[in-house]
């Protein structure tokens, strides 16, 4: 049972990514939690006043 799960979780995963794509797909999630934590953090500042 065990074998063939992780024979479809390798088959799920399709191909490994290459360094270039896991640089890629980490900046943009680095840059979408910046945007959305940063707008969080302007709403906060301009509803104190």
């Amino acid at each position: 049972m065990f074998e063939t799960l992780a024979d479809h979780i390798r088959q799920d995963e399709g191909p490994p990514a290459s360094k270039g794509e896991r640089i890629l797909r980490w900046a943009v999630v680095a840059a979408v939690s910046v945007a959305l934590f940063g707008g969080l953090y302007l709403l906060m500042q301009h509803l104190e006043y």
